[in-house]
């Protein structure tokens, strides 16, 4: 009785339509590559169709809540010297209010986090926003 691939048509020695069984392809440039047909066997490989490309992995299946459970408080204050100082200068202005302040304290903390410190002209952009307006 003949095995299925005998049934459809083409045996193992059915070489590569690609490579010609050779294993490898070549451009016009001379480079030469592993052949994407039969990536390198150099036999005919058997296309069935559709490729499955659903996910199957449990982790996949988790809700979004459990994912990001573990994640860091966010810090409520800078952590360095430079943006402490500044944050500092910010609350003791007299000319802001509660929520611009606030405002600002996010705003060097998320430029602490991005750039690793803050830069003198980040320092002199927020010094420019506690200003009383002209």
């Amino acid at each position: 009785m003949p095995d299925e691939t005998q049934r459809r048509g083409f045996g193992d020695d059915e070489t590569c339509r690609v490579c010609g069984g050779d294993r490898r392809i070549q451009n016009s440039f001379g480079v030469i590559a592993t052949c994407p047909s039969c990536h390198g066997s150099g036999r005919r490989t058997e296309t069935t169709g559709l490729r499955d490309v659903t996910k199957t992995k449990p982790s996949h299946y988790q809700p979004a809540a459990t994912k990001t459970a573990g994640a860091a408080p966010r810090p409520t204050w800078p952590t360095t010297h430079e943006g402490g100082k500044l944050a500092t200068e910010v609350q003791a202005s007299t000319t802001c209010t509660t929520d611009v302040k606030a405002k600002l304290v996010r705003e060097i903390i998320d430029y602490e986090q991005s750039h690793g410190q803050c830069t003198q002209t980040f320092i002199k952009k927020v010094r420019k926003q506690l200003r009383p307006p002209t």
